[in-house]
């Protein structure tokens, strides 16, 4: 059986070799990932996991594996800002309080598709001008929820979590693992 990374991520990427998995390639899905008006973040983050591992050209006997993380500020989504703007108001929000990182799962072989979410709380502590005006500068902002990656300079924002660490990189390694496993790959 072929594994295929639904995800053009390097971040997942990344996170699977920690656990020893290499995917035999890599695909990533072009859908459209606007949510859905009244749409709550878990079921938006499973609706695109869902829908980008189905999106995915495979053979029946492929594994296709993907995701989506959403950041939610209570009801509020925060999506990968657009511009340094964006990412500013999106700080600005989470400063000194809890969010929720929501990352789904989905794995596809053939007609069947299994998928779950898995939700982590996320402090942050009260962020000064400088504080925000200096992480802008690093770029990290670029091209993730919610504006900040905690595995890089915004780990000093954060003092608390509950729940998995790699949930809120983009991918929670122990359920991808059983998925995966549930799905028949023996890697």
């Amino acid at each position: 059986m072929r594994l295929i990374l639904g995800s053009a991520s390097p971040r997942r990427l990344e996170l699977l070799a920690q656990i020893g998995i290499v995917p035999d390639e890599i695909r990533s899905a072009d859908i459209d990932e606007e949510p859905v008006k009244r749409e709550s973040p878990r079921n938006c983050a499973l609706r695109l996991a869902r829908s980008k591992a189905e999106a995915v050209d495979a053979d029946a006997s492929d594994l296709v594996l993907s995701a989506d993380t959403v950041v939610a500020a209570g009801a509020r989504m925060l999506a990968k800002p657009r511009d340094a703007a964006e990412a500013e108001r999106f700080l600005k929000l989470l400063s000194g309080r809890r969010h929720r990182v929501i990352t789904a799962i989905a794995a596809r072989k053939g007609d069947e598709t299994r998928a779950k979410a898995i939700e982590t709380a996320v402090r942050f502590r009260r962020l000064s001008e400088q504080d925000v005006s200096r992480y802008l500068a690093t770029g990290e902002w670029r091209g993730k929820a919610g504006g900040y990656a905690i595995q890089g300079a915004a780990a000093a924002f954060i003092p608390w979590i509950n729940g998995s660490y790699s949930n809120v990189v983009g991918l929670p390694l122990a359920e991808t693992a059983g998925l995966l496993h549930g799905m028949g790959l023996k890697r």
